[in-house]
């Protein structure tokens, strides 16, 4: 187990020093990886995921952050032999003991996730990529731009489990919450600007296919790996979600940081923020003193909600079109969410952003309770 607080959130410094190390001596190599994809040749990338492999000794030498920046580097060759219609374990099998090794020493997954792909990749000429193709870029680029907002969002999630709605603090903390949110909308826009629906369809996405890791099937490096499902946990889905999307949830919990599984482990099972205000919402002739602060808390709490509906709107829009039945190749997405499930949450959140909302408008109670 990684002693490495670092680790455990993720933060810039960590980030930036695993982003310089190259353990594997892989940079050379792995800059020919969309040349080599492009040929489809498996021989080529099954001696390139051999000559990647580090010796015991080396591997045992590695700190945390090297032990990350090798997942990252075999994890790129993983994919595109998988992608070529092999399963890599059975065409390089003395990679398995590698990957769980470093799987242990990470507290993570035993292969690469979107994390790896995307936050720990290097930028510039030394970035990883499996096609070489600016669209590529850019989705890599939508993801890590992110990630710094999303992890100060979960920090204040955490700070909101213990805030009471009628706080005047409690809404000042949605507020940042929402701050920190919006920038998903930046992400999705990018991606909408840049990068065709086919390109992803056809060209990228079937490098995060999943791979087989001494008998356990782990998904590729999903942008579903992002942890907005964990902020929407806190906000709505602890207690208000539906059997599927709570589904999703427990598959996607594996492939988080281990701060961030932490976080869920405490979340799971409590009550959301949506029906916590609504709780208190129910009390306030009780408390007649609080009431404006308990309306702020609403008002702030639904702005959080629309923002999350905005960005799965336009999520939605790319989905509908990547997945289209004269276009994919795949009839779910790479975490394993088919666009029904996309429709579902959105609906979800939105039913939950139309109570507070309403809540924060009217002195009268509205029914809390579970959906």
């Amino acid at each position: 187990m990684p002693t490495s607080d670092s680790l455990m959130h993720g933060n810039e410094i960590q980030i930036e020093r695993v982003r310089s190390l190259d353990p594997l001596a892989a940079d050379k190599r792995l800059a020919r990886l969309p040349q080599i994809n492009a040929a489809s040749d498996i021989r080529a990338l099954s001696l390139l995921l051999g000559d990647l492999l580090p010796d015991p000794g080396g591997l045992a030498a590695f700190d945390t952050d090297h032990c990350i920046a090798a997942m990252r580097d075999l994890g790129m060759v993983l994919g595109s032999i998988k992608r070529h219609g092999q399963e890599p374990l059975a065409v390089v099998p003395r990679a398995t003991p590698v990957l769980i090794e470093l799987g242990a020493r990470t507290d993570m997954v035993p292969r690469d996730v979107v994390h790896h792909y995307c936050t720990w990749n290097p930028t510039g000429d030394r970035e990883r990529m499996y096609t070489g193709d600016g669209q590529e870029r850019y989705l890599q680029d939508s993801v890590r731009m992110v990630f710094p907002h999303l992890r100060a969002a979960l920090e204040l999630c955490h700070i909101l489990q213990d805030c009471d709605p009628r706080d005047t603090k409690f809404a000042v903390l949605l507020d940042a919450l929402n701050r920190e949110v919006a920038p998903m909308i930046d992400s999705i826009d990018l991606v909408l600007e840049h990068v065709s629906p086919r390109y992803f369809a056809r060209d990228l996405r079937p490098y995060f296919e999943e791979v087989v890791v001494d008998g356990a099937t782990l998904l590729g490096p999903a942008a579903a790996q992002v942890p907005l499902w964990l902020v929407d946990e806190v906000v709505w889905a602890s207690d208000r979600s539906s059997a599927d999307y709570l589904g999703f949830v427990h598959h996607s919990v594996p492939y988080s940081l281990p701060r961030w599984r932490e976080l869920h482990d405490g979340w799971v099972g409590t009550p959301s923020l949506v029906t916590r205000v609504l709780r208190a919402h129910e009390d306030e002739v009780e408390h007649a003193a609080t009431i404006p602060a308990l309306r702020a808390s609403a008002k702030s709490l639904a702005s959080v909600l629309r923002t999350v509906t905005v960005f799965r709107g336009r999520h939605m829009g790319i989905a509908r079109q990547a997945y289209q039945e004269d276009l994919r190749l795949y009839p779910v997405g790479s975490g394993g969410a088919s666009v029904d499930l996309l429709r579902e949450i959105i609906d979800l959140t939105r039913e939950n952003a139309h109570l507070v909302k309403a809540m924060g408008q009217s002195r009268r109670p509205v029914g809390a309770g579970t959906a």
